[in-house]
């Protein structure tokens, strides 16, 4: 049973409400969207076949140290192990992966661009579900018969780089209540440089007025969302090219 790898590295998680946790990233190979904003485009074709048995053992090796981490309030969240991509869904074998790795005590999180089915992922993961904006180009792919299969342990996030994205966000989190179902991530988005921008990738529509962090954090607080403002935390800390962080 093989997966298509792009990398496995530990590094803090940079988003999500795991932020700044120490978190084993398994990055696969592949993707279906080409998301204007994304900064991960060397993993839509680069990577080698790996065995399951192969990823467990790098994971163990880099998990190993914090099993040992015992105090009050930490039982059963590290190790951390995050599914990211691309998108990881696309690989059937993903499923029994994260199934296993669950098997074995760690807390595990999926990343989902939200165009494909999250029913089969194990309850026992805790799924990161994109809500594409229209400034993705990718708005018509969004599966929102996702929404009912979502629980109290799953987040949404939206990644947001517009005013027209933060209307649209604001007017699904608001119409659909989403803070009853899960935790709601808005993430802004950090602008691309040119000699990271992928040639594939979607343009932002025409017309579209770019937002900046403050104005997104102040919107979000005038217009009392619940929602959680979050920035890539690698990003600051690394160069916002760099990989494996």
């Amino acid at each position: 049973m093989n997966l298509v790898v792009n990398e496995i590295y530990l590094s803090l998680q940079g988003e999500s409400t795991f932020a700044g946790l120490p978190c084993i990233f398994i990055r696969l190979t592949g993707c279906d969207l080409r998301c204007s904003y994304c900064d991960t485009a060397y993993a839509f074709t680069e990577g080698r076949r790996q065995s399951v048995d192969s990823i467990l053992e790098r994971v163990g090796d880099l998990a190993r140290p914090y099993r040992v981490v015992e105090k009050p309030g930490s039982e059963g969240l590290l190790p951390l192990v995050e599914l990211t991509g691309g998108e990881p869904l696309l690989q059937p074998n993903v499923l029994p992966l994260m199934s296993q790795l669950c098997n074995l005590g760690n807390t595990v999180l999926i990343e989902t661009s939200g165009a494909h089915d999250i029913s089969k992922i194990d309850p026992r993961v805790r799924r990161i579900m994109d809500f594409k904006c229209p400034g993705s180009g990718e708005e018509r792919r969004n599966l929102f018969d996702n929404v009912p299969n979502l629980k109290s342990t799953d987040e949404i996030k939206f990644v947001i780089g517009s005013l027209e994205d933060y209307a649209w966000a604001r007017s699904k989190v608001t119409e659909m209540k989403l803070w009853t179902i899960c935790p709601v991530l808005f993430s802004w988005v950090h602008p691309l440089e040119a000699r990271q921008r992928h040639p594939a990738l979607k343009s932002v529509p025409a017309g579209y007025t770019p937002i900046t962090r403050q104005e997104l954090a102040e919107m979000a607080l005038a217009d009392h969302l619940p929602v959680r403002f979050q920035l890539q935390q690698h990003k600051i800390i690394w160069s916002p090219d760099q990989r494996g962080v």
